[in-house]
């Protein structure tokens, strides 16, 4: 079960630590970066670097994760836009307390492979017993399913026996 964090109540407009799941990373794509007048709590207001994320609430960037951002896509935060970041909780010094915060990874992310639909999957296993395409070709595009891989095996084994 999904438990709700108290920050989530608190600061619902911008995406932080609380936003991820107990050791989950997340891999975001920055649709652009600006400068953005941001209430804070007691509705002071501070202008903020914001960076902008494709299906995701926007993320206010401290300089340490401008700087890691900078040193894996260079200095200009036009050349930010289109591109992953995979996000991270971790904590931080904050007056004398250790709190919550978002941090970036120094990699950068890598592409997840898409899935397969069965059609499709029925299709490339015709191609493979035809010898038109490779088991391992299939591996490499596509994130199969635990029933996925065992159809093929059996599909494939089934081929190479007869």
């Amino acid at each position: 079960m999904s438990k709700t964090h108290w920050k989530r109540l608190i600061n619902p407009d911008y995406i932080g630590a609380y936003s991820l799941e107990e050791g989950q990373d997340l891999t975001v794509v920055i649709e652009s970066v600006r400068r953005d007048v941001v209430t804070g709590t007691g509705g002071k207001k501070e202008e903020c670097t914001i960076a902008y994320l494709k299906g995701q609430k926007p993320f206010i960037l401290n300089n340490t994760n401008s700087k890691s951002i900078a040193k894996l896509y260079g200095p200009y935060i036009e050349d930010w836009s289109g591109k992953p970041i995979t996000l991270f909780a971790s904590t931080t010094k904050l007056a004398g307390d250790t709190v919550e915060c978002l941090r970036i990874r120094p990699v950068v992310a890598k592409r997840q492979k898409q899935g397969i639909s069965d059609e499709r999957l029925t299709a490339a296993i015709a191609k493979i017993k035809a010898g038109e395409y490779s088991i391992e070709k299939l591996r490499t595009q596509f994130a199969l399913t635990r029933d996925q891989q065992e159809w093929l095996n059996a599909e494939t084994t089934a081929a190479v026996q007869t």
